[in-house]
């Protein structure tokens, strides 16, 4: 299986099987975890999507565009493992991976 796992601002863990070529906030908000709102529906133009990546799998992730590091650069709460999770697709290489919603803005 090609799991991984979400960690909720309330500390909830959650268990998500990916699916290859699906962003990580659909897979999110497809297993209930209403605490991202991901406002513009993946079209990387609000941020409210922002997730920390577990750093173990940061080698497999597509490069960040300039539009999500301007996005990320408006976060009060932007780390080195800062992403949008409406820019990554899950891949298999992402699996086992850990990612953490990122305080709110």
């Amino acid at each position: 299986m090609s799991n991984f796992t979400v960690i909720s601002r309330n500390g909830q863990v959650v268990s998500v099987e990916g699916r290859a070529g699906i962003s990580l906030m659909e897979h999110i908000r497809d297993a209930g975890v209403d605490e991202l709102l991901a406002l513009c529906g993946g079209c990387c133009s609000c941020a409210t999507c922002h997730i920390y990546v577990d750093d173990d799998v940061q080698e497999h992730l597509p490069s960040l565009s300039v539009d999500e590091d301007d996005l990320l650069d408006s976060s009060d709460h932007r780390l080195p493992q800062s992403r949008l999770s409406c820019q990554i697709p899950f891949a298999p290489e992402l699996a086992g991976m850990i990612v953490t919603l990122a305080p709110e803005d």
